[in-house]
């Protein structure tokens, strides 16, 4: 009996450790788990990746078998070795060619993103299908190019119709004059990156203009703005989601207030001056008294473009400016000589009205020359530019 009875106790008592031993683990692998989501998380935010770069990312951990998936943020090898089963799952489908290319050059974006050296052409074909080439951008894709001697004439938008190995075809919005020989430089934007490269012109009928391929790409990451010092005419205007209006109706009345009165009306705007931008980031210059976390109207010049028509008389310049009208979130503001001096982030955009205020802060920099090249942006406009994340909805730009 008392053979039986330690048996029995030690046999509990085991059950009991074995448990509260499993009990433990859990516990303590979910908060690794937890510590692991939290460290890819920060590791994203700080690289600037998109919710679907994120999931490539988690899915090539996943392929490369890393238990702790923020290491593949500084493991190149790994980075590759999940890339690469992930490209032969996609690869092994015919059908799923188009996303197999698509697949290829939102690899190589990440690559780049993470800081990953490019691969040499004497690793594998996978490695060479990662180095950025321009004969990577899709057809049916809009493309941005400038001339090299005159960058500040502005971009003139194409779309690309074709693309063989030596050659990229690109149909063109508006004829341009074209001097063969001529160097270009030619932009690609994808989600929140740029792709930029130099070629020349091969041949151009008046429609379709054929450019020179370019394994030697640029790329940019657009999460990362530049602060460029820029001088544009504005208008803004106080935008609260309530204001109070006190009306009044004539004594011992129950007639209704006069709501025609001046008490209350639209917004209203005063001067004021773009100083700098930084895509979606402004700094600027006015009489306005806000507060920082005020919302406000934004009214100002965003771009000027020059054209030559031909008329009876002659020839004519017709100047075409554009306008852009947004809402913006007040993030500082400093008091200067003849006011306040106003740190604006500009809110509920969609990508193309992003894209347009990154041309047009390049623009303002090649204007201002190389000097600001490299000039990061200021604390108090980096406090005016989050992340960047895909919206809908937005004002028009």
């Amino acid at each position: 009996m008392t053979d039986s009875r330690v048996i029995l106790i030690g046999s509990i008592t085991l059950v009991i450790l074995l448990i509260l031993f499993l009990a433990v683990s859990f516990i303590q692998n979910r908060k690794e788990r937890k510590s692991n989501d939290k460290l890819f998380i920060e590791y994203a935010r700080k690289t600037g990746l998109s919710t679907h770069e994120c999931q490539i990312l988690l899915k090539a951990a996943q392929k490369a078998g890393l238990t702790q998936s923020e290491s593949i943020f500084t493991m190149s090898t790994a980075f590759d070795r999940g890339t690469a089963k992930i490209l032969e799952e996609t690869q092994a489908d015919p059908q799923a060619v188009e996303e197999s290319n698509q697949l290829k050059i939102e690899l190589a974006f990440l690559r780049e993103k993470l800081g990953f050296k490019q691969k040499t052409a004497s690793v594998d074909s996978s490695a060479q299908s990662a180095k950025l080439s321009s004969r990577q951008i899709p057809i049916g894709k809009q493309i941005h190019i400038t001339r090299r001697k005159a960058m500040t004439s502005g971009e003139i938008e194409a779309t690309v119709v074709k693309s063989s190995d030596t050659e990229l075809a690109i149909q063109l919005t508006t004829p341009v004059k074209i001097v063969f020989g001529e160097p270009w430089c030619a932009r690609y934007y994808f989600d929140s990156s740029v792709w930029e490269f130099d070629t020349s012109v091969i041949s151009y009928d008046g429609d379709v203009l054929v450019l020179k391929h370019s394994d030697n790409v640029r790329f940019i990451n657009r999460r990362r703005f530049l602060r460029v010092p820029v001088k544009l005419s504005a208008f803004i205007a106080g935008f609260p989601f309530e204001k109070l209006s006190v009306e009044s109706s004539h004594s011992g009345k129950d007639e209704p207030a006069d709501h025609n009165s001046a008490a209350w009306g639209p917004p209203e705007f005063v001067p004021a001056v773009v100083t700098e931008l930084a895509g979606p980031g402004l700094r600027i210059e006015s009489s306005l008294d806000v507060k920082a976390g005020e919302r406000i109207l934004v009214v100002f010049h965003l771009e000027q473009e020059q054209d030559t028509i031909p008329t009876d008389d002659g020839k004519k310049k017709v100047v075409t400016l554009k306008i852009g009208e947004a809402i913006g979130d007040v993030r500082h503001v400093e008091s200067i000589e003849n006011g306040f001096s106003i740190a604006v982030e500009l809110t509920g955009l969609s990508d193309s009205n992003i894209d347009k205020l990154i041309r047009a802060t390049n623009t303002a920099l090649l204007r201002s020359g190389d000097d600001n090249k490299d000039m990061p942006a200021s604390e108090d406009a980096a406090e005016s530019i989050p992340e960047h994340t895909s919206v809908s909805g937005g004002q028009n730009v």
